[in-house]
C-alpha cells in the first residue's frame, strides 16, 4: 500500500526543470477568497464539510493575524517545487524558497488561501501535500506556522507546519504561490494607492 501511495505521489509531481520566471508556469487552479464574514465562519464551514483541521492550523486560524478578505476575489494559484526554482540540494530553507519565488515573480498567498483551497479542492489525490507559500502566523506560544493542504489517506485535512525562516524543506515539496499581478494581501491598498499616484 505504501509503495502504491509513494508511486502515485511521485507520478503527480511536476517537472523539476528550473523555471526562469512566473510566466513559465501555467495556472494550476483559480479559487475565490473573501466569501466569509470572518475567520469563525470560515472555520465553521470547514467543520461542516467534514474537513479535518490539525491543532496548529486550528490555532493560527483563531489568531488575530489571520484575516479574511472583505470582498470576493478570484486568485490564480500555481504549483512549484524548490527544485523548479533552481535549488539542487535535497533540502532548502523556507527563507531561500520565498526569496527565489519572489525574484521569479511569484507572490506569497494570503493566509485565507489555505482554508479556502481546502474547501474548494475536494478531489485532491491521496498522498498529496501542498504547502501554502504564505507569511507565517505565530501560535499563542510564538511558534511561526504555515499551512499545508493535504490528503494523507485518512481524509481531507488542513494542517500546520514549521514556518521558521530556517526550516528545511525537501526540494521536491510542492508550494502554492500566486502571481504578482493577482490579488494578494494588501492588493486593495495597492490599487487605491495606484489610483491617486500620477502615472
Amino acid at each position: 500500500m505504501r509503495n502504491k501511495l509513494e508511486l502515485r505521489t511521485r507520478s503527480a509531481q511536476p517537472s523539476q526543470l528550473p523555471i526562469k520566471s512566473a510566466g513559465d508556469v501555467a495556472t494550476w487552479k483559480t479559487i475565490t477568497i473573501g466569501t466569509f464574514a470572518g475567520p469563525i465562519r470560515l472555520r465553521n464551514e470547514l467543520d461542516g464539510l467534514g474537513c479535518n483541521v490539525g491543532g496548529q492550523a486550528s490555532e493560527i486560524l483563531a489568531r488575530p493575524a489571520f484575516t479574511v478578505g472583505s470582498h470576493k476575489t478570484d486568485v490564480e494559484l500555481v504549483l512549484v517545487t524548490p527544485a523548479q526554482l533552481g535549488f539542487t540540494p535535497d533540502t532548502v530553507s523556507l527563507a531561500d524558497i520565498y526569496a527565489r519565488a519572489r525574484q521569479l515573480g511569484f507572490e506569497l498567498a494570503a493566509a485565507e488561501v489555505g482554508p479556502q483551497l481546502r474547501i474548494q479542492y475536494f478531489d485532491q489525490p491521496m498522498g498529496e501535500f501542498l504547502i501554502i507559500g504564505m507569511e507565517p502566523i505565530k501560535t499563542w506560544s510564538g511558534e511561526p506556522i504555515i499551512l499545508n493542504v493535504a490528503n494523507g489517506g485518512a481524509g481531507l485535512i488542513l494542517i500546520g507546519q514549521d514556518g521558521r525562516a530556517e526550516a528545511e524543506i525537501p526540494a521536491t515539496s510542492r508550494f502554492v504561490f500566486t502571481r504578482s499581478h493577482q490579488s494578494a494581501p494588501g492588493a486593495e491598498f495597492i490599487d487605491q494607492t495606484a489610483a491617486i499616484l500620477p502615472p
